[in-house]
């Protein structure tokens, strides 16, 4: 997709709405921490190069756009589920809940919600959700990154909590270390049961 295609997606909404913000999560997939999800509104003119899916970007890339998202937005905001609701609740719904989480800490209610993926939460918001939303608008591409950066510092928090685990490294995702390590020590209360079948 050509850059103007990527901006003009988004821009067809700001004639009819004022205010507009991107939703995404990430940590869905692995087997330990939190779900995280960001909502963020950018400002009309901030410049969009090199934004996109967190998932196609370097941590070092993330981690410049971070700054650059967070001192070119009108506003943004954070929220997770745990562990321990994860394991209640499903990842799906989990999911849903940091999300809403995220929308109803907005200092103005917005006019649109995007929300990427093809499932909405339980609100009241207008909204309209978008298969690769963050492929496709700024705004989405901007919570994926905030959501990502987020959610990695928090799992670097983790790992000086929690050093059986290296979560600095792999954030909590089923790679073969993080089998082995759990081969090795079981399971902590940080990890998401319903994930481990294996695992009692």
């Amino acid at each position: 997709m050509r850059l103007l295609e990527y901006f003009s997606n988004e821009a067809e909404f700001k004639k009819k709405y004022k205010i507009i913000v991107g939703v995404d999560e990430v940590g869905r997939g692995p087997l330990a921490g939190p779900v995280y999800a960001a909502c963020v509104c950018l400002k009309y003119d901030f410049n969009l190069i090199n934004l996109n899916d967190s998932k196609k970007l370097t941590e070092e890339k993330r981690n410049i756009l971070e700054n650059k998202i967070k001192e070119n937005s009108y506003f943004y905001t954070y929220g997770y589920a745990s562990v321990e609701e994860i394991d209640k609740y499903n990842i799906l719904n989990a999911t849903m809940l940091a999300m809403k989480r995220a929308v109803d800490k907005c200092s103005i209610k917005p006019d649109l919600v995007l929300v990427d993926g093809n499932k909405l939460p339980d609100w009241e918001y207008e909204c309209l959700c978008i298969i690769k939303g963050d492929q496709k608008f700024p705004s989405i591409a901007a919570a994926s990154i905030l959501a990502k950066t987020k959610r990695d510092k928090i799992m670097n928090i983790i790992q000086t909590i929690d050093n059986k685990f290296n979560y600095s490294k792999h954030k909590g995702y089923g790679t073969k270390e993080h089998y082995d390590e759990l081969k090795l020590n079981g399971p902590s209360i940080l990890h998401r049961r319903t994930f481990l079948k294996d695992y009692k």
